[in-house]
């Protein structure tokens, strides 16, 4: 779903909850999220202006309890219009290098602590499940200070951000960030995300790689020389370089700078939206049921400190 398309249908709060609705109960039956009641349910709605702008909530006549149409999802006690959420949703899930939180702050009319804060709870819903299999390309990044030049010194690699890329051939993206390159540390993100059932995987000639999957995997591993050449016919990693660029480009043009605390977030709305490059108009809906499922996102949880949260 476009933005022009969201701007026309979802008009009023109403709207948007009328579509809430239909994605949480299919079947037009109104389930109570307390018990799990279905059909013994009232709807009340709210006539008089108060603090209270939800114009209707339940209530489930077996055990009594009330309830709205956002109960128990991420807009649950927001007091951001729901018009503005979706707004939000379809700019980020159209935005191929992201879009910053400055901006979104310029398109809805909110302060710049309310669209980080909704940016960050809309990555947080933006993740894929399911491991890769098939034929698999993996390699690692680096994020940090580009080529060094007068006035900006050159940063070394250990003190550069360290992100896994792997991708199916012709399939999904997953970019994890890692603490760094080692293999103790590539080994075990590698076993998360492809299946024992991949048959080939390719890397560079990293020793990283040849000694952790010829331990761990019974997949043909494929090397590429990225000294001599990119590619030679199947064997290469082009297609996950291609993707690394699309993130490069995004964190650097657009964010330029991003924090490793919330650097996995960003690597999940870079992979959700390049695995969905060829359903735009689905990927809203799909993001919009994810986000749904997901529990609301703190604002003390994103800005407290690496030491706290471990």
């Amino acid at each position: 779903m476009k933005l022009i398309d969201v701007t026309r249908q979802f008009k009023t709060d109403d709207d948007c909850l009328d579509y809430i609705e239909s994605m949480r109960w299919p079947n037009g039956e109104i389930g109570c999220v307390h018990c799990g009641e279905v059909g013994r349910i009232s709807k009340i709605t709210r006539e008089a202006q108060g603090k209270n702008k939800r114009t209707r909530i339940y209530q489930c006549l077996a055990c009594g309890k009330q309830f709205s149409t956002t109960s128990g999802t991420i807009f649950n006690d927001t007091h951001l219009p729901l018009t503005k959420w979706f707004m939000a949703l379809a700019l980020i899930c159209e935005a191929k290098k992201g879009i910053s939180a400055k901006q979104i702050e310029r398109h809805l009319g909110v302060n710049y602590r309310t669209a980080w804060h909704l940016c960050h709870r809309i990555r947080a819903a933006m993740q894929d499940s399911g491991l890769l299999t098939g034929e698999v390309e993996a390699d690692e990044t680096y994020l940090g200070a580009r080529k060094p030049r007068k006035g900006r010194p050159y940063v070394k690699k250990d003190k550069k951000d360290v992100v896994l890329g792997m991708i199916e051939r012709g399939s999904k993206l997953r970019l994890v960030p890692v603490k760094d390159a080692q293999m103790e540390i590539l080994g075990p993100a590698l076993e998360e995300q492809i299946s024992p059932e991949a048959h080939t995987i390719y890397t560079d000639e990293s020793a990283a790689y040849a000694i952790y999957l010829q331990r761990h995997f019974d997949a043909e591993h494929k090397t590429i020389n990225h000294s001599r050449t990119y590619g030679m016919g199947d064997t290469h990693t082009n297609t996950i370089e291609n993707a690394f660029s699309l993130l490069k480009r995004g964190v650097y043009g657009t964010f330029h700078k991003v924090s490793i605390k919330h650097l996995g977030r960003y690597c999940n709305e870079f992979s959700f939206r390049f695995n969905r490059r060829g359903e735009q108009l689905q990927m809203f809906d799909a993001t919009l049921k994810s986000i749904l499922n997901e529990k609301a996102l703190p604002y003390k949880k994103l800005t407290a400190s690496l030491v706290s949260e471990s």
